[in-house]
């Protein structure tokens, strides 16, 4: 039975299903125990599974991100909470170097089935350490599964997903959609990862959108529909490994690609996305693909230049209108 809920309750629902189902799931991170987390993702949890199952840690990123390596490696599935995603580049060597890699330098004797859970994204004035949206390094890693939910029902199915997964999964959570409500099934349900969904279907133009910007997509989508543009909106939800397949059939109908992302444009997930149709339906395309990113700056405080360094509703719907504009 489906209820409107948040997305952070639907993320901690996920994560509590699947403690009750396996013992070997447990939560690591600072702050992760009595005081519910960072954002309260963990909230109550410490009250029906105790602090052996939420375990509290020191400061110190690449202590946690190496000890659930070490807890994966024999046969338990943490889940290690790094709060921002800007921290996790204290624990680069742990994520990258030993848990992307243990299964495939084992020659598969050994699994890593454990979650890195990260914050990411525009907040509200979070300035240049706590506004960050590192994707791309990750999805450039062999090894590493990499999941952005947009929606309360993708971060219950997501998650759940990510935590039966036998490899290291980062999943991570947009801050502005925390609160952001939706119909979500009380039931345990897992999304598989790599599977596209198409959120708003059109005929004009195809926008792969990533996290809040799928919400600004549709937004957007929404107000060019009343100007008679048809926008098709596809969030891959896992962005490695990304359907690429969803992504081609819905080029090949429209025939315009815009990606949107909060990323950096420079080697960063719109650019792989861009490349990847260019290479497999260039004779679709009836214009040369865009892209609507962060702009390349270290993100200022300031709430004017926060919000000007950003894309946003007003901002895709223009890169739209630009794109179906370009010359043919």
């Amino acid at each position: 039975m489906a209820r409107r809920i948040r997305f952070i309750e639907a993320l901690r629902e996920g994560m509590r299903q699947e403690m009750e189902r396996d013992p070997s799931v447990f939560i690591m991170g600072e702050g992760v125990g009595p005081h519910g987390s960072a954002f309260k993702q963990t909230d109550g949890l410490c009250a029906q599974f105790g602090e052996e199952r939420l375990r509290d840690t020191p400061i110190s990123e690449l202590a946690i991100a190496g000890t659930a390596v070490g807890a994966a490696m024999m046969g338990m599935r943490p889940i290690a909470d790094l709060m921002w995603i800007d921290f996790s580049m204290l624990a680069m060597d742990q994520i990258c170097n030993q848990a992307a890699k243990l299964r495939y330098i084992s020659n598969g004797q050994v699994k890593v089935p454990l979650v890195y859970r990260m914050s990411t994204g525009k907040s509200k004035s979070n300035a240049a350490h706590h506004s960050g949206s590192f994707y791309s390094w990750f999805i450039n890693t062999p090894g590493l599964k990499v999941v952005l939910p947009s929606t309360p029902n993708d971060a219950k199915g997501l998650i759940i997903s990510a935590i039966r997964d036998d490899d290291p999964v980062i999943y991570l959570e947009h801050k502005l959609l925390f609160n952001v409500r939706g119909d979500v099934p009380e039931e345990p349900f897992a999304i598989p990862l790599g599977v596209a969904e198409v959120k708003r279907e059109g005929t004009d133009l195809t926008i792969v959108a990533t996290g809040a910007m799928v919400g600004f997509s549709l937004t957007a989508a929404e107000a060019l529909a009343k100007e008679g543009i048809s926008v098709e909106v596809i969030d891959p939800r896992t962005l490695m490994p990304y359907d690429g397949a969803t992504i081609l059939t819905s080029v090949r109908k429209t025939g315009n690609l815009l990606c949107v992302e909060e990323g950096f444009r420079y080697c960063g997930f719109g650019s792989e996305i861009i490349a990847f149709v260019v290479e497999n339906a260039m004779d679709s395309l009836r214009r040369p693909p865009r892209q609507l990113t962060t702009m390349h700056t270290t993100i200022p405080f300031s709430p004017p230049m926060e919000d000007y360094v950003f894309p946003n509703p007003e901002r895709v719907a223009a890169a739209v209108r630009a794109l179906l504009k370009s010359e043919a």
